[in-house]
């Protein structure tokens, strides 16, 4: 199957808009089916989304620019050496940041190409899709994103290993120990859990009858980060 810019007899700036508004769609479906399965965070809802259109810009300005009788080769380094452009490490910037840290770098990749009204329109087209995605709650009638992470700290002396589940289950509709580490020199246990609250308004209830089972010492709550248990 050939490319659209050999299918389609237009400008091929024209092409490029319409290969970013049909990445648009293609990624807004395949992350809505993939999300409802890994039940994933909002950040990533939208950064699944905006950063396959930003990418799409990216490789269809470089070929426009790129004459046609460029080899193979030299198109592939092109573009390998664009997308080198965007090596950005931030161990607390949140996905969101970085898609727009991306986003940047695009923008200002193809203003320097020439296409200055591409690029224009690309910060537009993501700044609105930002706004829109992070503005209406996606996730109203979905279970995606509720996660929280439950830290319990215990005394020693206390055989946690179901301690907790007549609570747990009453308040909540999954959970998962995922990690136990000592605390205080070895004096004390923090349990970390993955769950998921029955209802927003059961926090308070939840923690207070914790409370009472490890001894009054530290409960939290907090927003559930795959792969970080020790916030």
């Amino acid at each position: 199957m050939d490319s659209l810019f050999n299918l389609l007899s237009i400008d091929k700036t024209l092409i490029c808009l319409i290969i970013m508004a049909i990445t648009f769609v293609i990624s807004l479906i395949f992350t809505v089916v993939a999300s409802i399965q890994l039940r994933a965070s909002k950040s990533f809802f939208v950064t699944s989304i905006l950063t396959p259109v930003i990418i799409s810009a990216i490789i269809s300005m470089v070929s426009i620019f790129l004459d046609s009788t460029t080899t193979g080769a030299i198109r592939i380094a092109t573009i390998a050496v664009a997308l080198g452009l965007i090596r950005f490490r931030s161990a607390n910037a949140r996905a969101e940041e970085l898609t727009l840290l991306f986003g940047g770098v695009a923008i200002g990749l193809i203003a320097g190409l020439g296409y200055v009204v591409i690029a224009s329109i690309l910060a537009i087209f993501v700044a609105v899709l930002y706004v829109l995605l992070t503005k209406f709650n996606v996730f109203r009638f979905k279970r995606i994103g509720e996660e929280k992470l439950l830290k319990i700290t215990i005394p020693e002396e206390l055989n946690y290993n179901e301690a907790f589940d007549a609570i747990l289950k009453t308040y909540l509709k999954s959970y998962e120990l995922i990690e136990i580490k000592t605390v205080s020199m070895g004096s004390l246990f923090r349990l970390s859990y993955k769950v998921e609250l029955l209802t927003k308004d059961s926090e308070k209830t939840l923690i207070d009858e914790l409370r009472v089972k490890n001894s009054n010492l530290d409960i939290s709550i907090l927003p559930y980060i795959e792969g970080n248990k020790s916030l």
